[in-house]
């Protein structure tokens, strides 16, 4: 109840960490909310993560946590509970999230997204754009969003006009080419995905099944249990 009850009154244009939680580098270990304590870039400050936000949040979550049952709840449960509850608190699904992770005491060096800047000015080092963006799409964000390569912070919507609600506008982007990452444009030359995308929209395939499944599924990769990682007694700082 602590988690939702937060979440409900949270403005989501602030909150992205908890929507996009980081499990496809080394498992959901919380690793993208350490700070650095050694002089080294904690990976939160790749330049593909400089755009997440919602620290703050998760560490004001942890604090009414730890009041409650300390040393109990690792902050890699408590991002993707809150990931889960942020979604219903817009209208999306309800799915099960199995607790019981525990937190990684290392940041993940070899994560990295492509870099949407990349894709408009040099996506294959000769200053090209990818041929597999929408060319007006492309011309809309270079003068009003990433107006050059080495622009790394600012904000650009995935979902232009909807990203606070719960609904399918990504998918038919993504049919116009007009995802923001090379991993959006690749949905489109995968068969499968292709496949499942068209029956999403169609409503052959119904979507808060599918996507509370998906999220499900996530959340259990490369899981730390046991004595493998450690319980935090701050999101942003590794206790051992």
């Amino acid at each position: 109840m602590i988690l939702l009850h937060n979440v409900e009154y949270v403005d989501f244009s602030d909150c992205e960490i908890t929507r996009e939680e980081k499990c496809l580098c080394q498992g959901c270990d919380a690793s993208v909310l350490l700070n650095t304590t050694s002089g080294e870039q904690p990976e939160k400050a790749a330049s593909p993560n400089l755009t997440l936000r919602g620290f703050d949040f998760i560490g004001r979550v942890k604090s009414l946590d730890k009041a409650e049952c300390p040393g109990i709840v690792s902050c890699a449960d408590i991002l993707t509970l809150v990931a889960r509850d942020s979604v219903v608190a817009i209208g999306g699904p309800f799915w099960g999230v199995p607790t019981g992770r525990r937190d990684g005491c290392s940041y993940n060096w070899h994560c990295s997204l492509f870099i949407v800047s990349n894709r408009l000015y040099n996506f294959t080092g000769t200053g090209d754009q990818d041929p597999a963006l929408d060319s007006e799409y492309a011309a809309n964000l270079k003068p009003n969003k990433c107006k050059n390569i080495n622009d790394n912070t600012t904000k650009v919507e995935m979902e232009p006009g909807s990203r606070n609600t719960f609904d399918l506008s990504y998918y038919t982007l993504v049919l116009k080419r007009r995802g923001l990452f090379e991993s959006d444009a690749a949905l489109t030359t995968d068969s499968d995905a292709l496949s499942m995308i068209k029956q999403l929209l169609q409503g052959s395939l119904d979507f808060y099944f599918e996507f509370a499944e998906s999220m499900e599924k996530m959340g259990m990769i490369n899981v730390k249990t046991g004595s493998n990682g450690e319980i935090r007694k701050q999101c942003a700082l590794a206790s051992s």
